[in-house]
């Protein structure tokens, strides 16, 4: 078997994410299929079970992080030039915010490692406040 026909068995259908994803959906199918006498469901989405939802850990997300935020005049914009500074509304030491698919995540201290920069996690947005940003 080749590596594109494997990629292609292991993808997910559509009503299997929705499944996955909708907490109350195995049961109301289970009591749906019961009612009705529908026929037993396809094979690929039986198993899904097995499956679980690792299957988005292949997700790409975009991650950044936000040192601080200006607004300007657009004069100052078409002024600017090598050695022009924007003053930011943070101050030095206040903590970085992280963002993942333009959603505050965390925030953090700048690091550095090796010779690039990266991010201390200091606090982390919970889960229940994460899922609450959404809506």
């Amino acid at each position: 078997m080749t590596d594109e026909a494997i990629q292609e068995s292991s993808k997910p259908q559509p009503e299997e994410i929705k499944e996955l994803l909708d907490d109350e959906g195995m049961e109301t199918e289970t009591v749906t299929q019961a009612e009705d006498n529908s026929p037993a469901p396809e094979p690929s989405l039986a198993n899904h079970k097995d499956r679980g939802l690792g299957f988005l850990y292949d997700v790409p997300l975009q991650i950044s992080v936000e040192v601080g935020r200006s607004k300007i005049l657009l004069k100052d914009l078409l002024q600017m030039g090598e050695g022009y500074i924007i003053e930011l509304d943070k101050l030095a030491g206040d903590p970085l915010d992280l963002y993942v698919n333009s959603r505050l995540i965390a925030k953090g201290e700048a690091v550095m490692v090796g010779d690039k920069f990266g991010i201390r996690l200091t606090d982390v947005i919970s889960p229940c406040d994460r899922v609450e940003q959404l809506g």
